[in-house]
């Protein structure tokens, strides 16, 4: 009888003790989450604003970058394009964005759908406006804090056409 007690204080013990853990990791990514929807927001607001030092620091150095055309880009390419009128934006509005952490809040895989807003390449053309579900990866460095490794989406059809 006694040791079946002890058994059963040991099991409680465990048990209590992995709930903490788990509450612990949940709190961390809950944190992470919350952070990774605010920096989509900033992300997308800096490609609008064309804020070359903040996407040089969220965008990682190894980034792989995949239009909704299926073009490819690392980090200068993409940073370039916007430079010199590729990656044209004049608004990206958020449809919808889901964040997933893992490992503790140091990973993240967003999704969603965007709808960009283009500026035209003439004065005498008009903005286009096109539908992206999307999928971005993020990794939390130590050093240099939320980084985009991955970023690729797929246009959509517009539901009001």
């Amino acid at each position: 009888m006694q040791r079946l007690l002890m058994l059963a204080f040991l099991l409680v013990l465990t048990t209590t003790s992995g709930l903490r853990a788990q509450t612990a990791v949940s709190k961390k990514n809950r944190a992470a989450q919350q952070q990774m929807e605010a920096l989509e927001r900033q992300r997308f607001a800096a490609q609008v604003s064309k804020d070359y030092a903040l996407l040089e620091r969220v965008l990682a150095d190894d980034l792989v970058y995949i239009h909704g055309s299926g073009k490819q880009n690392g980090k200068p390419d993409y940073i370039q394009s916007i430079r010199d009128g590729q990656s044209r934006y004049d608004r990206i509005d958020v449809e919808a964005l889901h964040v997933r952490a893992y490992n503790d809040g140091r990973a993240a895989v967003v999704n969603g759908i965007i709808v960009i807003t283009t500026l035209p390449a003439t004065p005498d053309a008009a903005p286009s406006r096109a539908r992206f579900k999307y999928v971005v990866v993020q990794i939390k460095d130590p050093r240099k804090g939320w980084q985009v490794v991955t970023w690729q989406s797929q246009k959509q059809a517009d539901p009001k056409s």
